[in-house]
């Protein structure tokens, strides 16, 4: 049976255009959310997180690939977790929102596990716009 080790959120905005942070360079991981989960406290066997979250982003008036990733760790060099890009098309006018789901399994014990989500996009014009949250749950057996 799984057990409930930690759980951690990162809220940087919570309102849909509450914040307005421009991506300067062209594909450059911007940190958008970071939390540690502790895991001194009863750890059993076989460890794994569930993480998820939500970035929103102004498009500019072009084709656009924005790049979510997740590493194990504080840099972007760091171990990859998750990455996935979604393409948006020249008729996109409204703030987007892109939401997902990322799951480390089996991660090397530590006294805590810190996991950051960063954004890029392949062009500039991207706007950061909110909500933007990131959170995880780390459980074992």
């Amino acid at each position: 049976m799984s057990q409930f080790i930690d759980a951690r959120t990162s809220q940087n905005a919570s309102l849909a255009n509450s914040i307005a942070v421009p991506i300067l360079v062209v594909n450059t991981p911007q940190l958008f959310g970071q939390i540690g989960l502790v895991t001194t406290a009863g750890i059993g066997a076989n460890p794994r997180v569930q993480m998820k979250g939500t970035v929103s982003v102004q498009l500019p008036l072009a084709l656009v690939g924005i790049t979510i990733t997740i590493v194990r760790g504080t840099q972007p060099t760091d171990p990859v977790i998750y990455s996935a890009t979604s393409t948006f098309s020249l008729s996109v006018l409204a703030p987007q929102v892109i939401t997902f789901s990322a799951d480390d399994y089996n991660p090397p014990i530590t006294p805590q596990l810190t996991y950051t989500a960063f954004v890029s996009s392949n062009l500039l014009g991207t706007i950061r716009v909110g909500p933007e949250n990131f959170d995880g749950v780390l459980y074992s057996d």
